[in-house]
């Protein structure tokens, strides 16, 4: 019988490397997908002089590294919401009523690229991608169309909308207006975060200064008039997606967070009146406890900049509440079923982390749009994991776990280094500018497709246990009569409605953005006269210009 180890330094020396000598092991170095090296045993030695009340504390206290609520998924689940939109507003309306009978428990809706970066579905530079990847909106008649039958002061609705946010913000509170609901009823969320789009996605329309007053006035709006309405999402998902890792994922979009309220306080507004309907965006990618322990540092550091950066009193304003989307990116081509799986992991992690909200992927989107029915299975998943599992019955089930706490704590003090490297540029702005953060991004996208092209990184199905014959799976297409569709009817509608009421609307926009007013009242005002999409942008950009990409080698 052997002597039992009295210490973490023993059992490697007697134990571990004895047997690591005889047998190997699979890898020369394990690592998150954040490079973080990982041990192979965690005892109460790595956390030495941890202490359980600063760094955990409980639930729905500061620094709420449990979780936001007190009673967590135990008192309601995460809301499930799975994103969606494609083709033209009938088309996405029916998805949207075929999702909600399914289970699904909040909105969130996809656009079109037309839609997002500001032109109509009948301008020339559009005609190719109307209702390619979202749903093709125009004017306040599609969005009518898009919500018909679906009433606002019962459904929490997303919408992942960011250069023109304040106008698709508009056509919903007019929506709502129709239906007869006050607009502080209105509960949902617009994505509204420009600076990840000059880092990583690509649709913006107007330079920063002009973006960063957009943002401010509908963060002032939103405060006067939506008290249920969160004005902004900022995201991580599509840095990551870009190939961030998870420690830049939070760093980089704190870094912006913090640029957005800096901007709002240096506005006039006070912090208490923003801050606790600010919400956040984030992946979950397929490394289970990195992604758990992602979660819980973000949450904790994010108290610590809301309290003690920005002097933020209201422990409301302190909180850290997030939408998680399981990761595109991760989806194969090959071997489409194999994502079913990866897309319950990540979900798994995302709930183990603590989510707000969650959508999951479904398994065909390296292919296409969803279908019907992978998206039904996609909404399942998360069904599964709520109902039969156990995962939502005690918060934070995770703590306490050596692993977990130790991985949690490095993530913090390497997003606070980046963090502190990005303040001492001049902040997120300026560290865009200068093309830092778009640079630290693609070299770890370099680094992860150099692990993958080695053997290194194993994908299953790309790299290693790959097959001859492909499962041949059924594509979502979008119907090119929707888009035609699309095109005459926003040309009809410039006929039918009162082009004298649309020119004094627009001519009212343009006086108040070439001055310090709050643009939101006339954005509504051009949106309510029926004013498109097209040209409510046409204004803003012979007032604010357009941005030019800055090309970073």
């Amino acid at each position: 019988m052997h002597d039992q180890s009295h210490t973490a330094a023993d059992w490697y020396e007697n134990r571990y490397r004895p047997a690591k000598a005889r047998t190997g092991e699979r890898q020369e170095r394990f690592e998150t997908l954040s490079g973080i090296e990982i041990k192979p045993l965690y005892t109460p030695e790595d956390l030495a002089g941890w202490d359980y009340r600063t760094r955990l504390g409980y639930p729905g206290e500061y620094p709420f590294t449990r979780g936001i609520q007190p009673t967590m998924y135990r008192g309601r689940l995460w809301t499930m919401r799975q994103y969606a939109g494609y083709a033209d507003a009938e088309e996405s309306n029916r998805r949207y009523k075929f999702l909600l009978e399914q289970g699904q428990t909040g909105l969130s809706v996809a656009f079109d690229l037309p839609t997002q970066i500001g032109y109509d579905s009948d301008d020339p530079i559009a005609q190719a991608e109307v209702g390619k990847v979202g749903v093709a909106i125009d004017s306040l008649e599609d969005m009518e169309r898009l919500f018909d039958g679906i009433p606002l002061d019962k459904v929490s609705t997303s919408m992942t909308i960011n250069a023109t946010a304040p106008i698709l913000l508009a056509m919903y509170i007019a929506v709502g207006k129709k239906q007869g609901v006050d607009p502080k009823e209105l509960s949902g969320t617009i994505q509204n975060d420009i600076l990840k789009e000059y880092i990583a996605r690509g649709t913006y329309i107007f330079p920063p200064g002009p973006s960063l007053r957009l943002i401010v006035d509908v963060f002032k709006y939103c405060a006067d008039h939506l008290p249920k309405w969160n004005p902004i999402s900022i995201s991580g998902y599509h840095m990551r997606e870009a190939g961030a890792t998870a420690v830049q994922e939070v760093a980089f979009t704190f870094a912006n967070a913090i640029a957005y309220v800096s901007a709002a306080v240096n506005a006039g507004l006070d912090v208490d009146r923003f801050a606790p309907r600010l919400s956040f965006f984030f992946v979950a990618q397929s490394n289970l406890f990195e992604e758990v322990a992602k979660f819980r540092a973000a949450r904790r550091l994010w108290a610590d900049i809301m309290r003690n950066r920005f002097g933020a009193r209201d422990p409301r304003s302190w909180v850290l509440r997030f939408h998680t989307q399981t990761a595109g990116v991760s989806l194969t081509a090959q071997q489409p079923l194999n994502n079913v799986v990866r897309t319950t992991v990540q979900a798994l992690a995302a709930i183990l982390g603590g989510t707000q909200s969650l959508h999951t992927n479904a398994y065909d989107e390296a292919l296409g749009l969803p279908t019907e029915a992978s998206a039904q299975l996609a909404l399942r998943t998360q069904q599964v994991l709520a109902y039969e599992t156990g995962v939502a019955d005690t918060i934070d089930p995770l703590a306490g776990s050596y692993y977990v706490e130790w991985l949690t704590d490095q993530l913090e003090c390497r997003i606070r280094d980046y963090i502190r490297t990005i303040d001492e540029m001049g902040g997120a702005l300026a560290a865009i500018e200068s093309g830092f953060i778009q640079r630290e991004i693609q070299e770890s996208a370099w680094r992860f497709q150099q692990q993958v092209e080695s053997g290194e990184r194993i994908i299953v199905g790309v790299n290693k246990f790959t097959t001859a014959d492909e499962l041949q799976v059924p594509i979502q297409r979008v119907d090119r009569a929707a888009q035609l569709r699309q095109v005459e009817r926003v040309r009809d509608l410039r006929r039918r409605r009162d082009n004298r009421k649309v020119e004094a609307a627009l001519a009212r926009l343009e006086e108040v953005a070439r001055g310090d007013e709050n643009t939101m009242p006339a954005i509504l005002e051009c949106v309510e006269a029926y004013a498109t999409i097209g040209e409510v942008c046409r204004v803003l950009r012979k007032v604010f210009g357009e941005y030019r990409e800055r090309v970073v080698f």
